[in-house]
């Protein structure tokens, strides 16, 4: 095996999946995608089902799954103030990837 192969900032940085990875790679998002690619849900509705994770985590998630182009927040009712989240065209595209790399992952052996 050679070792001459070397991986430059810059091409680490255009990497497409690395990118992707960035921005759905982290602990929560996968498991907010994933309850997403099922319905809309709303904010409480999430807290209570992704166990562990906080309201503040909540918040961060879904506003970089939102800034990224993945998740759409859409407030309504006039008072208490309500949000549901869905999942946008660009999210909805990601749900057969994401199923597939939960696939090769149960073959392989990755999980926790």
């Amino acid at each position: 095996m050679s070792t001459d192969a070397v991986v430059t900032t810059a091409a680490y940085e255009a990497c497409p999946v690395t990118g992707v990875l960035r921005i759905i790679g982290d602990k929560w998002s996968p498991a907010v995608l994933r309850l997403l690619a099922e319905r809309g849900h709303g904010f409480n509705e999430l807290d209570r089902s992704i166990e562990g994770i906080s309201r503040r985590m909540l918040t961060r998630t879904l506003r970089s799954l939102e800034e990224s182009g993945y998740v759409l927040r859409t407030p309504y009712g006039p008072a208490p103030a309500r949000v549901e989240y869905t999942l946008t065209a660009r999210g909805r595209s990601l749900r057969e990837q994401l199923r597939a790399l939960g696939q090769w992952a149960s073959v392989h052996d990755t999980g926790p």
